[in-house]
Formats: structure tokens, C-alpha cells, sequence
């Protein structure tokens, strides 16, 4: 049979069983009737043909992203498995995470706790409910986000109304806002996401790369890293965070600045992300991508990934280790 190009994936649904992996997996391969998988497997996945591209817009807040959707033929199931159990000879050349929802669900309830606590100090007279802090992180940066919710619903009684003291003020707001936020992540109140700790000791046993790559300020990252993930990882971890570019995610800057600095093709790059966005801005830089649902991004849409979980998981609810991303790299040079 001719060479074809085929979605796999299952169900969308953001809860999962402990012996359930769902993921979608961008796959070539040139008989689909002639796939080995591993017949012990639990998980099942569904192949569909890749038949025809669309990209609807959606906007928040004056903030205007693009999603790549996929129209599908009827699905086959076939059992496949994730984990090391078969092993793959390519590896990796990074690693690249984004932070927030990934290394830890920070969101509900450690940055929107920490924006809250600003607006009240400040007397702002703000509060962000859980529901709106969900459209608002269709943005990305928090001083992006709160510049566009304020020029949204009108800007406070007690802030300046000159742009750059308005640019300013922002600045002071988020500055005070990470303070808060570091306090929680020192106190470890937040816990890491399953699999994560496992799989960066993977790769650095394997010497793969390791990079954090986030919209998030470059202090609250790496608090995140050298608290909960230790001294001893952070060391060997390479942070990108904040305005190390001028351009957030969606676009792809950040992590071609992370292949760059690092040395590596972004061909060579798998990125973990959770969101709709990260995954827009690996994507856009040529690399890799798994999704691992976060809090917030359970009903995104993520049909451009290459995988798609609940989370990494540790034995024995694995969900993927490093074999698995090499496993996806090997499927690009598959003719």
C-alpha cells in the first residue's frame, strides 16, 4: 500500500481510569492493516485520515489565536501501547516543558490566588472567579492579561492614565503578584504533576536535554523548578521564561530561542505543554509536541498535537516515559 498519513487518537474526555491512556498520535506508516502493537495493552486509539485542514479564530479579550482542526473519516481501533515496553533507538535531542499546568496545575489556585491577593492590596476593587481567569488564560503573560482585561472593562479609579505609567503600574502589579505566588510555591503547598520528576531523570540519564519554557515570570519559574523539583535537578534545567522574548505564545519565539541556545534542531525538540496556545507556539517552531491536560485546558482543542494525556503519570498509572517520545520522532522519518 502507498505511503498514508493518519491521525490516531481516542476519545477526548478528560477523565481516565488508571488503566486507560488516551492520547492522539500524529503517525505515518505505510499499511495500516500491517501496525504491530503490543496485544497487552489496555488503551485503545482510533485512526482516522487526514482529509482537510481548517483554521477557525476565536478572540478574548481583543486577542485573536488560530486552531488547525482536522476533518475525520470514521474510525478503526487497534491496541497500542505508550510506555517503555517497546523501546525506541531515537531520543530526543531536548526536552522542552512549559511550566504552568504542566510541572504543576498552578493556575486556580496559586496564580489566580496571587492576582486576587494584588488586586485586594492594591484596592483595585478586581476579583478574578475561577471562570473568568479560564478565558483570560487564553493570554499569555499575566501582565498581558491584565492589561487586556483592563482595557476590556475599564481601567481602575486609582490607575494612571497615561500609557507607559499605565505600562508601569502593570509592571508594579505583577512584580507584587510573583512575590505572593513565590510564597506558595516555597511553602510546596502546590504539588508537582504525576511523571513529571521521572521523566526529566530519564532524560537526564539518557542525556537528553532538559529546558523549562514559559510566558510566566522567570522568578516564579524558577522557584517552581528549584523548590519542587530540587536543587539538584534545577541545576541541570535551562529556564526561558518571561520577557526573554518579545513575543509570547502563541508565537513560536520562546522555543526556537530554547533549540537555538541549546544547540538542537527544533526537529529534534519535544515539547509537553497543556495548552491550546503552547501547543500553537511548538508547533509554529517546528517540534514535537504532547499535550498533558491541565485543569483549564481539558476542552481545548488539541487535534495538532502529536499526543494527547491526562497527565505523564508514575508506575502504575504511567501514561509516557522518554522511549515514547522518541517513538514520535522516529514516526517523521518514517517515508
Amino acid at each position: 500500500m502507498a505511503a498514508a498519513s493518519s491521525i490516531i487518537s481516542i476519545s477526548s474526555a478528560s477523565l481516565f481510569t488508571p488503566t486507560t491512556t488516551q492520547c492522539l498520535l500524529k503517525h505515518n506508516y505505510k499499511d495500516h492493516d500491517h501496525v504491530h502493537v503490543p496485544s497487552s495493552s489496555s488503551s485503545y486509539f482510533t485512526t482516522h485520515a487526514a482529509l482537510k485542514i481548517s483554521r477557525p479564530t476565536t478572540t478574548t479579550f481583543g486577542i485573536t489565536t488560530t486552531t488547525t482542526r482536522v476533518n475525520n473519516v470514521p474510525p478503526r481501533r487497534f491496541s497500542c501501547s505508550a510506555s517503555s515496553s517497546s523501546s525506541s533507538s531515537t531520543l530526543p535531542s531536548a526536552l522542552l516543558f512549559d511550566c504552568d499546568g504542566v510541572l504543576v496545575d498552578t493556575e486556580k489556585d496559586g496564580h489566580r490566588i496571587s492576582f486576587n491577593q494584588t488586586f485586594q492590596e492594591r484596592e483595585l476593587g478586581v476579583t478574578w472567579d475561577v471562570d473568568l481567569y479560564g478565558e483570560l488564560l487564553k493570554i499569555g503573560g499575566g501582565k498581558e492579561r491584565m492589561t487586556a482585561y483592563f482595557n476590556k472593562v475599564g481601567w481602575p479609579a486609582n490607575a494612571p492614565t497615561d500609557e507607559q505609567e499605565r505600562k508601569e503600574f502593570i509592571a508594579s502589579l505583577h512584580k507584587q503578584k510573583t512575590e505572593l505566588f513565590m510564597a506558595l510555591i516555597e511553602k510546596k503547598l502546590l504539588p508537582l504533576r504525576p511523571g513529571v520528576a521521572k521523566i526529566i531523570d530519564q532524560a537526564f540519564a539518557q542525556g537528553v536535554q532538559v529546558a523549562v519554557c514559559s510566558t510566566s515570570n522567570e522568578k516564579a519559574v524558577s522557584a517552581i523548578v528549584s523548590f519542587l523539583l530540587g536543587p539538584e535537578r534545577a541545576e541541570k534545567i535551562k529556564i526561558f521564561a518571561g520577557d526573554v522574548v518579545p513575543r509570547k505564545k502563541p508565537d513560536p519565539a520562546i522555543y526556537l530561542l530554547a533549540a537555538s541556545t541549546l544547540g538542537v534542531e527544533p526537529s529534534r525538540c519535544v515539547v509537553v505543554e497543556d495548552s491550546a496556545i503552547g501547543l500553537a507556539a511548538a508547533k509554529a517552531a517546528g517540534m514535537t509536541c504532547i499535550v498533558t491536560k491541565s485543569g483549564y485546558t481539558a476542552d481545548e482543542d488539541f487535534l495538532n498535537a502529536d499526543a494527547v494525556f491526562d497527565c505523564i503519570g508514575d508506575p502504575p498509572e504511567e501514561r509516557f516515559d522518554l522511549a515514547f517520545c522518541g517513538s514520535l520522532l522516529e514516526k517523521q522519518y518514517v517515508s
